[in-house]
């Protein structure tokens, strides 16, 4: 091999590290600055209680996607490591969920802030099958709505999730829906007055 050819070789390896390693750092940097965006709006993080009372649920274990703000599936958070997917643990106590997650800070969502427990087809950009991920809505204490989504190893355990939030999560849709009616007449009516 004549040393035109080497030098050819080592070039266009050099370039595309080059160009991988700008694309990497751009990846991150649009990352970080996301979670700079949305740092004010998430805001500080619920604690979980010393004593958060008597095991309800749970522990199931499973994949964390992650957390997006309601009501988008792919704006995902990206304030510290709320957003990380990471292998999880969820369990339920009266006075809440704990999302315990490996190699991650947990997750602690008070019972009062818990808006919605449903089923999803996916969450923070990933795609499942049909009712794949149990999602969770819930209001940050800024008052920000989000949604934290776990893919269980074990989805048999979803309709016992679903069941125990099912008032809550009615409650939010009908109140959602006429939200949507109250908005849909008040655009009416500026139609016809115009």
């Amino acid at each position: 091999m004549a040393v035109n050819e080497v030098l050819y070789y080592v070039v266009v390896t050099v370039v595309a590290l080059a160009v991988w390693l700008t694309l990497v750092a751009m990846v991150v940097r649009g990352w970080r600055n996301r979670g700079r965006r949305q740092a004010e709006s998430v805001g500080e993080l619920p604690v979980a209680p010393a004593d958060p009372g008597e095991l309800i649920r749970g522990p199931h274990t499973g994949l964390y996607l992650g957390s997006t703000m309601a009501p988008s599936w792919q704006n995902r958070i990206a304030v510290g490591d709320f957003g990380d997917r990471a292998n999880a643990q969820l369990s339920a106590f009266p006075a809440g969920l704990l999302i315990e997650r490996s190699g991650a800070s947990q997750i602690w969502i008070p019972e009062e802030s818990i808006v919605a427990v449903r089923t999803e087809r996916g969450l923070a950009g990933k795609a499942m099958s049909r009712d794949g991920v149990l999602v969770i809505r819930w209001a940050l204490p800024t008052g920000i709505q989000v949604d934290s989504g776990l893919r269980a190893d074990d989805k048999s355990v979803y309709p016992e999730w679903v069941a125990a939030y099912e008032e809550i999560t009615e409650k939010a849709f009908r109140e959602l829906e006429l939200t949507d009616e109250h908005e849909s007449g008040t655009k009416k009516t500026k139609k016809r007055d115009k």
